[in-house]
């Protein structure tokens, strides 16, 4: 899918020069340097990034990834170059598409980017500006002056839909304040990781959450075609508290 700026669809070369950034950030070299060191690195436009073109909500800011076009990959992040926490999901798409969804919290307008590493080692990067009022980061969850998420902290709601996306949909949401720690006064409170098993135990799909994504997350993952079919899937994972996450999926 092509880079989206200023409302416009923009052509992309699959392997443009590291440094030719289609997004053109100010911030794409410390980009460069923090996750991607000396690996070789290339803008691709294999790499869909769905994003809004103006968020109204900054706290709740829809991101769709699909990277299945690159074939085999071994872990995607997805992170906004202009948040003062900068990373915000690691997946691992282990026996699975490399499609997923999420929504993630933005301090301004930012390009918001997902880097796929491929099994040559190879970096490919594909992104989207998105305009929003910002204060994302630093605002206060509103969980966290409730006392309604301590007694359903971690609770899992999710639904499979067959023949979705790229086989069967995983959608998911799961009550957590998900606190940045920038608000004055409010540690940072946040999942951490995330597993996804079929009914085997098979791991399907690793993930590693960080502060920018939204409170009571809502992610969804692209599974194979009749997941459901082995059984019901299992949800595990923990925050940085250690308070786990535990539950089933039935088709």
């Amino acid at each position: 899918m092509p880079f989206v700026a200023a409302g416009r669809v923009l052509a992309a070369a699959p392997a443009l020069q590291p440094g030719a950034d289609p997004l053109d950030s100010s911030r794409w070299d410390d980009m460069r340097r923090a996750f991607f060191a000396d690996a070789p690195v290339v803008f691709d436009d294999r790499i869909a990034v769905t994003a809004p073109f103006s968020a109204e909500d900054p706290l709740n800011v829809p991101v769709a990834i699909d990277a299945t076009a690159l074939g085999a990959v071994r872990e995607v992040l997805v992170f906004a170059d202009f948040n003062p926490i900068v990373k915000a999901l690691r997946v691992e798409p282990l026996a699975a598409p490399a499609a997923f969804g999420l929504r993630l919290k933005l301090q301004q307008s930012s390009p918001v980017r997902a880097a796929a590493r491929t099994a040559d080692g190879t970096w490919h990067l594909g992104g989207a500006w998105v305009r929003t009022s910002g204060g994302g980061c630093t605002l206060p969850s509103l969980g966290s002056g409730s006392a309604e998420w301590q007694q359903r902290l971690n609770e899992v709601g999710a639904r499979l839909w067959p023949g979705v996306g790229h086989g069967d949909r995983l959608r998911l949401r799961i009550v957590h304040p998900m606190d940045t720690g920038l608000a004055p006064g409010i540690p940072a409170f946040h999942i951490e990781t995330l597993e996804i098993a079929d009914g085997a135990g098979r791991v399907l799909v690793r993930a590693e959450a960080f502060e920018p994504v939204s409170e009571n997350p809502v992610f969804s993952f692209d599974l194979p075609a009749g997941i459901g079919a082995a059984g019901p899937l299992r949800i595990r994972g923990r925050d940085n508290n250690g308070n786990l996450i535990d539950a089933e999926v039935r088709p």
